[in-house]
């Protein structure tokens, strides 16, 4: 089965070639303010709805008022116009806040949505990217498994580009016919029904206090005011970007760490159950007045330290592609109050951290007694473990339409 796959390269573009990423950068940029504008003005002064059609057949006349958008291709200014396009739909369905006019260093890629405009000279290990009126970057970096090229991201981060590239491929895994429930917390990173015990990284917490040293320096420098039309200093932004480097290291970490585990527990086990957690709302802020705010606070931190909805979704996808089951258990279940051995429920308070069965005098780590409750329900299955994985990670609608969609639509002519 053919799947689409994503593998991110180091790009080391030269001097000249850096100086033009950034000048597209800005155009790519102001494109998406021209087009939020004109949807906004439209209507607010004359109640019309702009689709992305109506802007998308507006982009030959635009390139020739401006000719220095020509060089950047169609299909990439496409996906600029479609980027606004989707921030609305968001907007309309709930899931995000109207959008706004950002500066560039909010906008930190542009994408190909297609195989026109880039071709990438690799096999997967390495190799040049070449993209039209730009010419061949060396770019390094492994794929797992390579296909056919579909769509490229340029992607910049403070001091370093990237290109996300995905491809259509047939990956391979190998894995076992173990079973194992996870349970994941913040007092441990994940509690196997085997008994293993994950300990959380921490990556976040080694370094924040060069984040909070960095940060005391920032707040010490100019900083800049765009609406009083003060520039910040130089110093202020050597601070600025040191705590940046500091933070791209951590998340690289975090996801380096979430894919060897994730790696290891597919190829250890074809059946992975665990709990379906609301990590949204576990993670939202303290009430306003709330006497444990600093407490809810740190909470949230060591969860998104560990990344558990990220790390689940790492799991669920390397078990797909070799063909394992991944089980998400109901909250209903409660299997940090239940025992693994009888089914004796009983209300344990937070501080209770072992588990012990009045009812079968059964002992265990309370994070590894749930973690067998979801393994035994899974298991409990029996012939609908085969659909189990089949709903998704939430019941939000996160589809807000995509080129895909446009590709069906016969292309409108351009209103006169």
């Amino acid at each position: 089965m053919r799947v689409t796959r994503r593998t991110t390269f180091r790009l080391y573009p030269t001097k000249s070639q850096e100086s033009k990423l950034h000048y597209w950068r800005r155009l790519h940029k102001d494109l998406f303010k021209a087009c939020l504008y004109h949807r906004k003005t439209e209507y607010q002064r004359f109640g019309n709805s702009i689709s992305y059609y109506d802007q998308q057949n507006i982009l030959p006349d635009f390139k020739e008022c401006w000719p220095e958008y020509k060089e950047l291709g169609a299909q990439a200014l496409q996906a600029t116009v479609k980027g606004v396009d989707y921030a609305f739909q968001r907007f309309f369905r709930g899931l995000s806040g109207y959008p706004k006019f950002k500066s560039a260093r909010h906008d930190r890629g542009r994408t190909y949505p297609g195989i026109s405009g880039w071709k990438a000279h690799t096999s997967g290990d390495n190799g040049y990217l070449e993209l039209s009126n730009l010419g061949q970057i060396q770019m390094r970096g492994k794929a797992r498994t390579w296909g056919t090229p579909t769509t490229c991201t340029i992607i910049w981060k403070p001091g370093k580009w990237y290109a996300s590239i995905t491809v259509n491929c047939e990956p391979k895994r190998e894995t076992s016919t173990g079973a194992i429930g996870l349970d994941f917390g913040t007092h441990h990173a994940i509690a196997c029904s085997d008994g293993t015990i994950i300990a959380p990284p921490k990556f976040l917490a080694k370094t924040q206090q060069k984040i909070k040293q960095l940060s005391k320096r920032l707040r010490r420098k100019r900083a800049p005011n765009f609406k009083k039309k003060i520039k910040a200093s130089k110093r202020w932004r050597k601070a600025r970007k040191q705590i940046s480097r500091l933070q791209s290291k951590v998340t690289n970490q975090r996801q380096d760490w979430q894919h060897q585990v994730a790696t290891q527990i597919g190829k250890s086990n074809s059946l992975v159950a665990t709990e379906k957690l609301n990590i949204k709302g576990m993670t939202r802020k303290a009430n306003k007045g709330s006497q444990r705010k600093h407490q809810k606070t740190g909470l949230n931190s060591s969860l998104l330290d560990v990344g558990i909805g990220n790390l689940t979704s790492l799991i669920r996808s390397k078990l797909s592609e070799c063909s394992g089951v991944f089980v998400e258990v109901p909250l209903k279940i409660a299997p940090s109050q239940t025992c693994p051995r009888c089914g004796y429920k009983k209300k344990k308070e937070l501080a209770e951290r072992v588990h012990h069965c009045e009812n079968c005098n059964f002992t265990a780590a309370r994070d590894v007694a749930a973690s067998m409750v979801m393994l035994n329900y899974a298991l409990g299955l029996g012939t609908s473990l085969s659909n189990a994985d089949a709903e998704p990670l939430s019941k939000t609608p996160q589809h807000c339409g995509g080129f895909r969609k446009v590709q069906q639509v016969k292309r409108q002519k351009p209103r006169r």
